[in-house]
């Protein structure tokens, strides 16, 4: 009789960061989602986010980037789920198969320090994007900004669940 691999435990903080990260897009991916729909989001008429040019083709566009954004992000469960261990047994040909460690790492701390990177460097030119004439304001503004604001969470908190990942699995195997 075998007995089951045991896996090494993932911190209750590493798997509520992990849980965090896909949710730090959501808020942009569904401005972004609503503004694909017609839904008025401040812009001037001329700007080409104005509600008048949706819904069209630029609509796929912008939910596109959406669910690729969330599907990234949702991709960092992988770093606290068995399925981030081991291929599932129903993919072909490769299920059932251990995860190489650094194929898990190494696209994860290159995704964490990229968005990181994006995102803080977007951040200093915000005020500058916010101030052009045809840039929501008031209320509008306000609501593009906090649906933005979580982005800067998204690296650290990626960068973070990997480096838990790739301590815990050099630990364990």
């Amino acid at each position: 009789m075998t007995t089951p691999a045991v896996r090494p435990l993932v911190p209750r903080p590493v798997r509520w960061a992990a849980h965090a990260a896909p949710l730090t897009l959501l808020p942009s991916g569904l401005w972004r989602c609503a503004i694909a729909f017609g839904v008025p989001s401040g812009f001037d008429v001329s700007h080409p986010l104005h509600r008048s040019n949706f819904p069209g083709w630029t609509s796929l566009y912008l939910i596109g980037l959406s669910l690729v954004a969330e599907g990234l992000g949702l991709l960092t469960l992988g770093l606290v789920q068995p399925w981030g261990e081991r291929v599932p047994r129903r993919v072909p040909v490769l299920g059932g198969r251990r995860i190489p460690v650094p194929a898990a790492v190494v696209p994860a701390s290159l995704g964490a320090a990229a968005v990181t990177v994006i995102t803080v460097v977007s951040s200093f030119g915000w005020g500058e994007e916010m101030s052009d004439p045809g840039a929501p304001k008031g209320v509008a503004a306000w609501v593009m900004t906090v649906s933005y604001l979580p982005l800067l969470a998204w690296g650290p908190l990626l960068g973070w669940v990997t480096v838990a990942y790739g301590h815990r699995r050099r630990r364990a195997g």
